[in-house]
């Protein structure tokens, strides 16, 4: 039986099942609506049962109090439940210090209160292994905890997995000043290799449950290129000690069936990310992240509350989100990608949201940090001699009408906003506009009103704008969009 909760509950779930929710946030007033995706019941992780057998870590040579690397003795402990055919494994109390560790299937590795994982502040302590890395196809150190080519997975407890990121967060500063100069921006993510907290890689029917995670080195929990996956109760908190760069909290990459709730994120870069892969890589392996729900969750610091992209060349697609909130978040809904992406966003609903203090409400753009998303070897650099993931950067979509995105059919409806920057930036492009976008039930007071380019076919139902400047939005090029005046008020009630 899936553990798909009815909309009507969802009240209830953040008083019961997501840590440190209530006190960070009010919870939401749920009207149960009237929309729900007919796919809704087919995502999240069937319910996984265990052998009754225990291994503990601590009879496999495991150290706890946190002096020494212990990475083999947990590892021998899962190998050991892997040969019985599963299990559980977990920890005595203590601090456990550990490079990579690779869970197998139908194992729970189980993370008790009094346990503290601590990431080892060594590269060399986590081997590279294939994966996928912002977008690209690439050798990549493996993450803290693994979950690479298996099935029926859990990994829970209310016990703490630090990824000590900071050491890790210095190094990409160091070497983004070293780059900079030398026209490198948009490879330095890419040489900068640091360590992610959990990769779900590969597999199907994984829980990620009630995990206390921070300092994450990269991006704390990554979904890739696996199905039925469900990550409840998540407390994430990546900036600790520190302005940890690339700490988003959990990305979705080509993925699908995939259930997020009662999570609450607090980090540097995108709190609920999805992604399909980014440029000519992207598009060769043309996977796509569909049928995807979040709800119940609080998003803290961090670039997007609900961020789709940048990496968009697979298609996103079938995407509902109900019932979350921000705070002090930098943008709602965010959308990016751009003209060497290509991918299709569609079909995307996002419903019963608060955001306060967040900057952007509603954020898209075709063309996203172009020092960052465009490629181009400097002089001076000899092709033959540079690595393969700058040649997989450097590779040119062709043609380069295939790079162009294209953004349609997106519904936001029943959203409160106070305290925002900016209501709307919607910027689009001549070849590809904004299409078919659905605002109802929003009320948003903004320092300013913002803009919408190329766009077209938007529909605004009992949308309330309090702009504290007085602005209205600029529409330029986008037939069939327009804001009555009605809609705009003179005075902030709240």
């Amino acid at each position: 039986m899936k553990i798909v909760l009815p909309l009507f509950a969802c009240v209830f779930l953040t008083a019961i099942g997501c840590k440190n929710t209530t006190q960070n946030a009010d919870k939401i007033a749920i009207e149960q609506t009237a929309f729900q995706p007919d796919w809704i019941d087919e995502v999240g992780a069937d319910t996984n049962e265990f052998k009754e057998d225990v291994f503990y870590v601590n009879d496999y040579g495991a150290i706890a109090d946190g002096s020494a690397l212990t990475t083999t003795a947990i590892q021998k402990a899962i190998d050991a439940a892997s040969e019985n055919g599963g299990g559980t494994v977990t920890f005595k109390p203590g601090k456990y210090l550990s490079g990579s560790v690779f869970i197998k299937e139908n194992i729970q590795f189980t993370i008790p209160d009094g346990v503290q994982i601590l990431g080892s502040e060594n590269i060399d302590d986590y081997p590279e292994i294939d994966t996928r890395v912002a977008g690209i196809e690439m050798q990549w150190p493996a993450a803290l905890i693994n979950v690479l080519d298996q099935k029926n997975v859990t990994i829970n407890g209310d016990g703490l997995v630090d990824g000590q990121g900071k050491i890790y967060w210095d190094y990409y500063w160091n070497l983004r000043k070293e780059y900079e100069p030398k026209g490198l921006r948009w490879i330095v993510d890419y040489d900068a290799k640091r360590p992610r907290t959990i990769l779900i890689q590969n597999a199907e029917n994984v829980f990620l449950k009630d995990l206390n995670i921070q300092r994450a080195g990269f991006w704390t929990v990554q979904v890739l290129y696996s199905n039925q996956i469900t990550v409840d109760g998540l407390t994430i908190r990546n900036n600790i000690g520190g302005h940890g760069p690339s700490t988003d909290g959990i990305d979705i990459d080509s993925s699908k069936y995939v259930l997020i709730q009662n999570c609450d994120i607090d980090c540097n870069d995108d709190n609920f990310c999805l992604k399909a892969g980014r440029d000519w890589d992207g598009l060769r392996v043309d996977r796509p992240t569909e049928y995807v729900v979040i709800r119940d969750c609080i998003a803290l610091a961090g670039s997007g509350l609900c961020t789709i992209g940048s990496e968009t060349s697979g298609d996103i697609r079938h995407v509902f989100v109900s019932n979350i909130q921000g705070k002090g978040t930098s943008n709602g809904l965010r959308i990016k990608s751009a003209t060497n992406r290509g991918g299709t966003v569609e079909d995307i609903h996002m419903e019963n949201i608060k955001m306060d203090s967040v900057g952007t409400v509603m954020r898209i753009t075709m063309n996203w940090n172009p020092a960052y998303s465009y490629s181009k070897l400097p002089e001076g650099y000899d092709y033959d001699s540079i690595p393969k993931r700058w040649k997989t950067l450097l590779h040119e979509v062709d043609p380069p009408s295939k790079g162009i995105p294209t953004f349609k059919n997106i519904s936001i409806k029943n959203i409160d906003v106070k305290g925002a920057k900016t209501a709307i930036y919607v910027n689009g492009m001549e070849e590809s506009v904004v299409s078919n976008v659905t605002l109802e039930d929003v009320q948003i007071t903004a320092a300013e009103a913002g803009q919408i380019t190329y766009s077209k076919d938007w529909t605004l139902k009992n949308v309330s704008l309090t702009i504290k400047d007085g602005s209205k939005l600029k529409i330029e090029k986008s037939p069939g969009v327009s804001v009555a005046d009605s809609l705009y008020q003179t005075t902030s009630k709240r």
